[in-house]
């Protein structure tokens, strides 16, 4: 059954839009150290009211130097009018590897929309972030029934079984259907790294969509997190999300799905553990379906193990 909303009357006018705020802008910065690099605010007055008695702070990572902290900024600036403030940060030598860097303004005024102060942030990556979700395999998930010794899904050396998983349609490179989803069981052979236990990696992923769904589940109860995505223009969103255990959680735990449910486990012994199941989950988080999506970040939580990402309508 459908329901509509009611329709508004004369007696119930819409509601006023939501008001303008100040906007709080901040240059590009200069990664490439060591250096002295020069970075822009620019504030833009929302208005209603003239803005005034202007300041500006700056802020780069922990213990990056930064003058001058902070900028008075002279004069008032009209209904739609911008200011701009000029800061120079100490840029220390560049890390290897890949490296997210946030970088904070925050405007103080009168006048203008009349809420005080507002705040503007800044993310660049330093580096490349791996090229997709494979290179950053670091667990063994799945064993054959013939040789359990290699893996070690939940760090007490047991594993899901490739052959129950079979049974119940989980295949190296299989495809798999989920929360709108179209993604695909890891193409290795068993006893070989398969899957990611979430340390805060960065994965490269493309596509615009209103979600990522991910698959995968979790070792203790404990296996929940935010993951962060970044999109082409600089922008990003966080979505919190997590797994059920693979064995014994309700399978709803943490909101998600559950996608298929195997009989037993590998042990380092072998096989074992029948009649109990062993399962696989998807979860999604929120996208801005209008963003290019360039890159994801996922949890510092070792609990969380991912098998595949992908961006879904």
């Amino acid at each position: 059954m459908l329901v509509s909303a009611p329709a508004t009357t004369a007696a119930e006018p819409p509601p006023d839009p939501a008001a303008a705020r100040t906007e709080v802008s901040i240059s590009p910065v200069d990664l490439d150290g060591p250096a002295i690099s020069t970075v822009k605010v620019t504030v833009r007055n929302a208005g209603p009211q003239r803005m005034r008695s202007l300041k500006v702070a700056f802020a780069g990572p922990a213990g990056w130097a930064v003058q001058p902290s902070p900028a008075s900024v002279p004069g008032t600036f009209a209904d739609g009018a911008t200011a701009a403030a000029e800061f120079r940060i100490q840029v220390p030598e560049k890390r290897r590897g890949f490296t997210l860097r946030t970088f904070t303004a925050t405007a103080t005024y009168t006048g203008g929309d009349g809420e005080g102060s507002a705040t503007g942030t800044r993310t660049q990556a330093s580096g490349v972030p791996l090229a997709n979700l494979a290179a950053a395999y670091n667990n063994v998930g799945v064993t054959d029934e013939s040789d359990t010794g290699p893996g070690d899904y939940d760090g007490q050396g047991n594993s899901f079984s490739a052959q129950r998983l079979a049974a119940v349609g989980l295949t190296p490179g299989g495809r798999v259907r989920a929360l709108g989803a179209e993604l695909t069981w890891p193409d290795v052979a068993p006893g070989t790294k398969d899957n990611v236990s979430s340390a805060g990696q960065a994965i490269t992923l493309s596509g615009k969509g209103g979600k990522l769904v991910l698959l995968g589940s979790g070792v203790t109860s404990g296996a929940g997190g935010t993951a962060t995505v970044y999109y082409t223009d600089g922008t990003s969103t966080r979505g919190s999300f997590g797994f059920p255990n693979w064995s014994f959680d309700p399978a709803d735990a943490h909101g998600a799905t559950l996608v298929a449910s195997s009989d037993g486990r590998n042990r380092q012994d072998g096989y074992g553990n029948e009649g109990i199941a062993y399962r696989v989950f998807a979860h999604s988080v929120p996208l801005d379906a209008a963003k290019q999506v360039e890159f994801v970040v996922l949890p510092a939580n070792g609990n969380i193990h991912v098998f595949d990402m992908a961006v879904a309508p």
